[in-house]
């Protein structure tokens, strides 16, 4: 598996094969097959690898929020970073993910993983009013939020503001803070008050 992180790191995606991870690995081109069927079953791990160490990323940054308020956006920046320092590992986690159209084994359901963090962190932010549903509803629009940034926060036309907010964190913190910002606008567009 470091092998085949190494290889990917260094040449991205299409580099990596069995044959590349045994000369990588040092061992005979014969090794990984008594592992790994084929390079999907290798894309596969390798993607699993890369879950458990953006959970562990994330986890690191739930520890370092100094408060709830800052709770979300700590994990989001984690996510972004993450993302932003592994781009080739990232871009074969949601490769594998979207082959079999559902998150990735363990996701959901594992207390330890990324996407359960989220969810247990809103849960711990929730008032008890709130139901299981919507707290479901908000880990995927806080999910998708840290998903689009690392999407986009390498476009230039934000240069200008990561100059203004003093660097990449300052300004994946600025974003992420204004997440579910002007309520009032929102209510207002719903008929739900004057705002």
């Amino acid at each position: 598996m470091d092998a085949a992180r190494r290889i990917l790191e260094n040449e991205g995606p299409s580099a990596l094969s069995l044959r590349a991870v045994a000369r990588e690995a040092g061992v005979s081109p014969a090794a990984p097959y008594h592992h790994f069927k084929d390079k999907g079953e290798l894309l596969d791990a390798v993607a699993h690898v890369g879950w458990e160490a953006l959970g562990e990323t994330m986890t690191a940054a739930k520890e370092r929020a100094t408060d709830v308020s800052t709770l979300m956006t700590e994990i989001g920046v984690a996510y972004v970073l993450f993302a932003q320092q592994h781009p080739a590992l990232y871009r074969v986690m949601y490769d594998c993910s979207r082959d079999k159209d559902s998150l990735p084994e363990g996701m959901e359901n594992n207390e330890d993983s990324a996407y359960c963090l989220v969810r247990e962190s809103f849960r711990r932010m929730a008032a008890p009013a709130i139901s299981d549903h919507d707290v479901e509803l908000a880990t995927i629009a806080a999910w998708c939020a840290a998903h689009g940034l690392a999407e986009m926060s390498s476009f230039r036309q934000f240069d200008p503001l990561k100059e203004g907010l003093g660097g990449e964190e300052g300004f994946l913190r600025a974003v992420l803070s204004h997440l579910g910002m002007f309520p009032a606008a929102r209510a207002k567009a719903n008929g739900d008050g004057d705002g």
